[in-house]
């Protein structure tokens, strides 16, 4: 299998690779793609040598012509970041003039970067064969998973949250990560972990009886709010559940993008060194945790139509009743050559159901100002977001994301 890697002068690009080498037989061939030469050949250089470490028969290379890289391509991994860092930092930064979250992925900043993302990803999937597999790892991934399926598209949307709690989970109850089935539920960077089975048996009622308050600790929400939802929220929540929290500690200190950018200057260093054939530890602190299992996993089932279990962005098409068929979810899957099926799960509570249908209605408003433009549906969707949701804040943050974007999104207004 020829596999393209979109972004591939990414820092996050080894981690990936590293999956590959240890646990993709299937991939034969693997590009790498980036419009950034310099970059591509110290990532690429890295990346290569750790094929060899692992014993992979894979062959690698890279390039910045899209064509040569997606032509024969049976998946597509989509992993690029339009304006790099700096883009991120803005967007992080430009929300709190409004007293609102500054987020890379949700808010007015995840907003800015669906804007920038959407176009860039559609005329990827445009140049790709026809029967090609695009598993987007871009985030907002719902977003851009959206965008892709209207198109008409073949693609899933991949997050590392639940395989992050899945694999946290396993090593607290002793089993193999495999043993551990989620009940993994809501949209993409707004989830909620509703059970954790281990032989039919599900033990996160026991594990929040037990450990509530470092489980608390590790998606920095109060325990309280577990406590009364009787699940564990994603931590992305809690830019939600603790917003005016957050806006105040993101004030007081450097954005998670500039201790990013300090991460990937140092990373680029390292992988230029010749001898490096493993994975720096360094890398760990960039993000991403379990990313290439989780992206090895689900290739394989859709490759290998094995029925594997993922959790995956996926339409929603009557999973939530109150939702529109067309609208993306993120819940667990069973996956297989023709596409990943939701697997059945009890309804949601009110307060569950509430979030995701307000955060859907902006989702889909995001998605029509990405492809058709305008300045007044940049404006509805921030004024549909209830992070947002005022006149006043969604205005201006409708100027500022303009403002700051005006490089990328000249075509919009």
């Amino acid at each position: 299998m020829k596999i393209a890697v979109v972004g591939g002068g990414s820092t996050y690009t080894p981690e990936l690779i590293d999956g590959f080498a240890r646990l993709a037989p299937f991939a034969s061939e693997i590009v790498l793609l980036d419009p950034d030469a310099a970059r591509l050949e110290v990532v690429g250089g890295f990346a290569r040598r750790l094929l060899r470490h692992h014993g992979s028969a894979a062959s690698l290379r890279w390039t910045s012509d899209p064509d040569d890289a997606l032509r024969g391509a049976a998946t597509v991994v989509i992993q690029l970041r339009v304006g790099g860092q700096r883009a991120r930092i803005s967007d992080e930064t430009f929300p709190l003039v409004c007293d609102c979250v500054g987020q890379e992925t949700t808010g007015a900043g995840g907003f800015a970067k669906a804007l920038r993302t959407v176009p860039v990803v559609l005329d990827i999937a445009r140049r790709a064969d026809p029967g090609a597999w695009i598993v987007n790892f871009t985030n907002p991934v719902g977003i851009v998973t959206r965008a892709l399926l209207d198109a008409g598209y073949r693609a899933a949307g991949l997050c590392n949250v639940a395989i992050g709690f899945q694999r946290r989970w396993a090593a607290a109850l002793g089993v193999d990560p495999s043993a551990v089935t989620l009940d993994h539920v809501g949209l993409n960077h707004l989830t909620w972990e509703r059970a954790a089975y281990v032989d039919g048996v599900d033990r996160l009622p026991a594990m929040l009886a037990s450990n509530l308050d470092d489980l608390a600790a590790g998606v920095q929400i109060p325990a309280e709010v577990l406590t009364s939802l009787g699940s564990v929220p994603s931590y992305y929540l809690r830019y939600f559940y603790c917003h005016d929290e957050v806006v105040t500690e993101e004030r007081g200190k450097p954005t998670r993008g500039a201790r990013v950018s300090e991460i990937e200057e140092q990373l680029l260093q390292m992988y230029a060194d010749p001898s490096l054939e493993e994975k720096p530890a360094l890398l760990g602190e960039r993000g991403g945790a379990f990313y290439s299992e989780a992206a090895v996993g689900l290739i394989a089932s859709l490759h290998d139509d094995d029925g594997g279990i993922h959790a995956v962005n996926v339409r929603n098409r009557g999973f939530f009743p109150f939702l529109s068929p067309e609208a993306v979810i993120e819940t667990t899957c069973r996956v297989g050559s023709s596409g990943a099926e939701p697997v059945p799960a009890p309804p949601l509570r009110p307060e569950q159901a509430g979030l995701i249908a307000a955060v859907s209605a902006y989702e889909e408003l995001a998605v029509e100002a990405a492809v058709k433009g305008g300045r007044d549906r940049v404006y509805r969707a921030l004024l549909t977001h209830p992070l947002v949701g005022q006149h006043d804040k969604a205005a201006r943050l409708t100027d500022e994301l303009l403002a700051a974007n005006r490089d990328h999104l000249a075509w919009l207004s």
